[in-house]
Order: C-alpha cells, then sequence, then structure tokens
C-alpha cells in the first residue's frame, strides 16, 4: 500500500515538473526569449549605465549575442530598444568583460533578441 502511495506521488511529481519545464524558453542564465526578460526584467525601455549595483551585467560582443539593442531616443516599447538615461530608469546595467550575465550586440536595425 504504501509504495502504490509513493509511485503515485512520484509520478504525479514527475508530470508537474514535465508540464511546467516543457515548452519554456528560459536558459540556465535567467533569459527568457519569449518574453525578452532577464530574471523578470523585460529588456527594453530606459536604461541607466552605473558602476556598481545594477540590475543587469552586460557584455557587448560582436558575434553570438542573447540580445541585439538599438539605441532610441524615444518611445523603447519593443524588445531590445533601449533609452540612456541619468534618472528614473526601469533597469540598471553595468558594462563588463568577464562574467555577464547577458551578452549584447549594439544595432542599427533589428533589434531583440533571435530565436535558434
Amino acid at each position: 500500500m504504501r509504495h502504490k502511495a509513493f509511485l503515485l506521488i512520484l509520478l504525479a511529481s514527475s508530470i508537474f515538473f514535465l508540464i511546467n519545464t516543457s515548452g519554456k524558453s528560459i536558459d540556465d542564465k535567467g533569459l527568457n526569449k519569449e518574453k525578452c526578460t532577464y530574471n523578470g526584467i523585460p529588456l527594453h525601455g530606459k536604461v541607466k549605465i552605473v558602476e556598481s549595483f545594477p540590475d543587469i551585467k552586460v557584455q557587448v560582443v560582436e558575434s553570438f549575442p542573447d540580445i541585439n539593442v538599438k539605441i532610441v531616443s524615444i518611445f523603447p516599447d519593443d524588445c531590445g530598444e533601449w533609452q540612456m538615461v541619468e534618472s528614473f530608469p526601469d533597469f540598471k546595467i553595468q558594462f563588463v568583460t568577464s562574467f555577464p550575465d547577458i551578452k549584447i550586440r549594439f544595432v542599427e536595425s533589428f533589434p531583440g533578441i533571435k530565436n535558434n
């Protein structure tokens, strides 16, 4: 009787795990490609560059970025559109050369995350 209950709980837990993890595009770094977020932070909006205590550590690369970023002057509403500000940012970034949270490439057109 105890084995049946144990197996039933194990089966239910396995099914729950598979349902909640299948089909999601969240990588091991916390980058959600479908929602264009990093750990729940939308990767568009007003951005402030800081030297310490960032929300996201960013490395600028030329190849294999996590997201393509376009700097805009108004309406940073779409994925990868960033407006640089000094006050009231949506999130703060720090540029780093190693151990980034995400890798970005600056572009003039087609910002966003490419789903591979």
